[in-house]
C-alpha cells in the first residue's frame, strides 16, 4: 500500500558529506526539507579516509565556510591531529588538513542536522521519482511512503548499484555494510539519465595493539595552528594523536605481482573506471614498478577506538593476500586485520549533462551533487551539496543561481571542470587545476565568498559585520604603510642589520622594507611603533599582498581577459546546427553542454579557437538584429 506523506519544497536523496550540506543550506534558506539515508547510521560517514581537508581539498572546506557552510565547524569540533600542509611553498598552495575522529564527526554532524530549524531526517530508501511536465513532482520511499516535492538533490555518493569486491568474492553492499540503492538507480534510467559506472576503494584497517610503532617514523600534528572556520578557535592545549608512517619493499610487491590473478581489477571482475590519483596498491606496484617503495601511513580512527586506518594500501586482492602482504610493512608484522580493505562499484550520472547549477538539463528541479556526479572525496562532495542546495532554492524562489567562475573559487573550478569536460574517472581536486590559484588562496576565502554568503542568507549579519570590519582593518594598514617613510636612523640600521637586510641611507617606505624576502610584518612592529593593533589573520592577509602585489597583480590582469569571454553570454535556446562554419564536433558539443558564456565554450573538448571565433562574430550578429 501507498500513502501520501506530505508536501515539501526540497528533498536531498543521500547523507553524506554532499547531502548533509545541501539540506543544510535550503533549509537555512526557508525551505522545507526533507533528506533521506537508507539507514541514520551512515550519515556524514567517513567510508576511507578518516581526515578532512589536505592540499587544495583545504581550499575547499575553507570556501564552504565562507559560504556559510557546516563542513569546517564540524571537522574544528572533532579533529584529533591539525597540520598545515606545503608550508615550504608559497601561500597558494598552503593547504590545512584535520585528522578526524570518525564517529565524533558523524555525531556532531548528525545532531546539527537534527537541530536545524525546517529540516526533517528520514532513514528509507527512495525507490522511484514521478515527474509531471518533465518537472520534479513527487519521490516513494521503500515501504510506499510518497512526498511531493518541488525540487529533489541527488546526492547518493557510491551506493547507486553498489558493489563490494574483495578477491573472487562480490556482493551488492554500499560503504560499510549498508545496503546499497539499486531501484533508484534503474529509476534514474527509467527517466533518461545517462548513468556511468565508477570505481573506488579502501584500505583495511587494523588493531591499534598488533602495531609495533617502534619500527615506524613519528607524525605529529601542530599546535599553533587556525582552524578550518573563520567562526572558531583553535585550543593550542588540546592533545593531538599522532600518525605514523611506513613503507612497503620488495616483498611487499612480490606478493602483490604474484597474485594480481586473483585481483577483481586485473581479472576483469570489475568495469567501473578507478580514480587515477588514488589507485590501489596493486595498481600503484604496476603503473610504477621502478618505485622500491610507497609510502604508508598509519591514522588512528578516533579517540575512544583501537581501529586504525591504513593510508596508501587501498586494495581489491583477496583477504588472504592483503593479510600476507601487510605484514611485510616495517611495523605491521603481526597485523590484525578489523575489516579488509575492498574495492566498490558504483553507477553515477555523466556530469556534463547538468547545468552549471548542478540542476539536470533535461529534467526541471533535479540536481546532482557529490559522489553521484562523477567526483571523489568529501571535500569536493560537500562543496557540490552546498552549491545545489543553495541552486535548488534560488530556483523555487524564481532568482538566478549562483555561479562560481574560475577566478573566484575552487568550487568554481571543480563544477566547472566536470560539467564542462565531463569525466572519465573519479575526479579529484588539485590545486593544479586551479590557474589562477595565487587569486584563490585559502587564507582569503572570506574576502573572496562571504559577500555571496551573506547574500543568500547562510552568512549571519553578525560574522558579515565582522568580515567588513576585517576589510577595512587590512585596506587601511596596506594604504598606511605604503604612506609611511621611515627615516635612516640609527636605530632603524641597527635593526635592518640584525635581520641581514641592507641599510638604509635615506628615508624608505615601510611597504617596501615589507615587501624584502629577510623582513615580515611582525619583525617591522620594532620600528614601526605607532600600528594599530592587528589580528593574526589581518596581519597575515597584509603581509602577503604586500610581499606579492606583482604577482597578484599580473594574474588579476590574466583574470580581466578571462571574464571578457566569460561576460558574453550565450543563451541555452541556441541550435548550434544552426550557425554556419562551426565544426560537426563542435556543433555536437556545444549542444549537449549547452554552455553560458563564450568563455565556457572554449573550454569544451572539441571546441576549437576558430569555432569561439565564429561564436563570437554570431553574438555580434545578434546584438546587431
Amino acid at each position: 500500500m501507498k500513502y501520501n506523506a506530505g508536501k515539501y519544497d526540497v528533498a536531498v536523496i543521500g547523507a553524506g558529506h554532499a547531502g548533509c550540506e545541501a539540506a543544510l543550506a535550503a533549509a537555512r534558506m526557508g525551505m522545507k526539507t526533507l533528506m533521506f539515508s537508507i539507514s541514520l547510521e551512515a550519515v556524514a560517514n567517513m567510508p576511507c579516509n578518516p581526515h578532512i581537508g589536505g592540499s587544495s581539498k583545504g581550499h575547499l572546506v575553507r570556501e564552504i565556510d565562507c559560504l556559510g557552510g557546516e563542513m569546517g565547524k564540524n571537522i574544528d569540533k572533532s579533529y584529533i591531529q591539525l597540520k598545515m600542509l606545503n608550508k615550504s611553498k608559497g601561500p597558494a598552495v598552503y593547504s590545512l588538513r584535520a585528522q578526524a575522529d570518525r564517529k565524533k564527526y558523524q555525531a556532531e554532524m548528525k545532531h546539527t542536522l537534527e537541530q536545524q530549524e525546517n529540516l526533517y531526517i528520514k532513514q528509507a530508501e527512495i525507490v522511484d521519482i514521478t515527474l509531471e511536465n518533465n518537472k520534479v513532482k513527487s519521490i516513494e520511499t521503500n515501504i510506499g511512503a510518497i512526498y511531493e516535492v518541488d525540487a529533489i538533490i541527488i546526492a547518493t555518493g557510491t551506493y547507486l548499484k553498489g558493489k563490494i569486491f574483495i578477491g573472487e568474492n562480490s556482493f551488492e553492499s554500499g560503504p560499510d555494510g549498508v545496503f546499497p540503492s539499486n531501484k533508484l538507480s534503474e529509476c534514474l534510467k527509467n527517466l533518461g539519465v545517462n548513468l556511468v559506472r565508477f570505481k573506488t576503494g579502501t584500505p583495511a584497517r587494523i588493531n591499534r595493539k598488533s602495531i609495533d610503532f617502534s619500527k615506524m617514523e613519528l607524525q605529529e600534528g601542530e599546535k599553533d595552528i587556525e582552524a578550518f572556520s573563520l567562526e572558531d578557535e583553535i585550543d593550542s592545549n588540546k592533545e593531538q594523536l599522532p600518525c605514523y608512517l611506513t613503507y612497503t619493499n620488495e616483498k611487499t610487491h612480490d606478493i602483490i605481482k604474484a597474485n594480481l590473478h586473483r585481483s577483481p581489477l586485473y581479472a576483469g571482475m570489475i568495469e567501473g573506471t578507478g580514480p587515477r590519483y588514488c589507485p590501489s596498491i596493486e595498481d600503484k606496484v604496476v603503473r610504477f614498478s621502478d618505485k622500491e617503495r610507497h609510502q604508508v601511513f598509519i591514522e588512528p580512527m578516533g579517540e575512544d577506538t583501537d581501529e586504525m586506518y591504513v593510508q596508501g594500501m587501498s586494495s581489491s586482492l583477496p583477504e588472504d593476500v592483503q593479510i600476507a602482504m601487510y605484514r611485510t610493512l616495517p611495523g605491521l608484522e603481526n597485523a590484525e586485520f578489523t575489516r579488509p580493505a575492498y574495492a566498490i562499484e558504483y553507477d553515477c550520472i555523466d556530469p556534463s549533462d547538468l547545468k552549471l547549477s548542478l540542476e539536470y538539463k533535461n529534467i526541471e528541479n533535479l540536481f546532482f551533487a557529490g559522489q553521484a556526479n562523477g567526483t571523489s572525496g568529501y571535500e569536493e562532495a560537500a562543496a557540490q551539496g552546498l552549491m545545489a542546495g543553495i541552486n535548488a532554492t534560488l530556483k523555487l524562489k524564481g532568482k538566478e543561481p549562483v555561479i562560481l567562475d574560475r577566478s573566484q573559487a575552487y568550487i568554481g573550478v571543480l563544477i566547472d571542470d566536470i560539467v564542462t569536460k565531463g569525466t572519465n574517472e573519479p575526479y579529484r581536486m588539485m590545486t593544479s587545476r586551479a590557474e589562477y590559484r595565487l587569486l584563490l588562496r585559502q587564507d582569503n576565502a572570506d574576502l573572496r565568498l562571504t559577500e555571496i554568503g551573506h547574500e543568500v542568507g547562510l552568512i549571519t549579519d553578525k560574522r558579515y559585520e565582522e568580515f567588513i570590519n576585517k576589510k577595512n582593518n587590512i585596506e587601511n594598514e596596506i594604504n598606511r604603510i605604503k604612506k609611511l617613510t621611515i627615516k635612516p636612523t640609527e636605530q632603524v640600521n641597527e635593526f635592518l642589520t640584525k635581520n641581514n637586510s641592507s641599510n638604509i641611507s635615506a628615508g624608505v617606505k615601510l611597504v617596501d622594507l615589507l615587501k624584502r624576502t629577510e623582513l615580515n610584518y611582525e619583525k617591522l612592529a620594532e620600528i614601526d611603533l605607532e600600528r594599530p593593533n592587528l589580528s593574526k589573520a589581518e596581519a597575515q592577509q597584509v603581509e602577503i599582498q604586500v610581499k606579492y602585489e606583482g604577482y597578484i597583480k599580473m594574474q588579476e590582469e590574466q583574470v580581466k581577459k578571462y571574464k571578457k569571454l566569460e561576460d558574453k553570454h550565450l543563451s541555452e535556446e541556441i541550435d548550434y546546427n544552426s550557425i554556419k562554419g562551426l565544426r560537426i564536433e563542435a556543433k555536437q558539443k556545444l549542444n549537449k553542454v549547452k554552455p553560458r558564456s563564450i568563455g565556457q565554450a572554449s573550454r569544451i573538448s572539441g571546441v576549437s579557437p576558430a569555432d569561439v571565433s565564429v561564436l563570437l562574430i554570431y553574438l555580434e550578429q545578434q546584438k546587431r538584429k
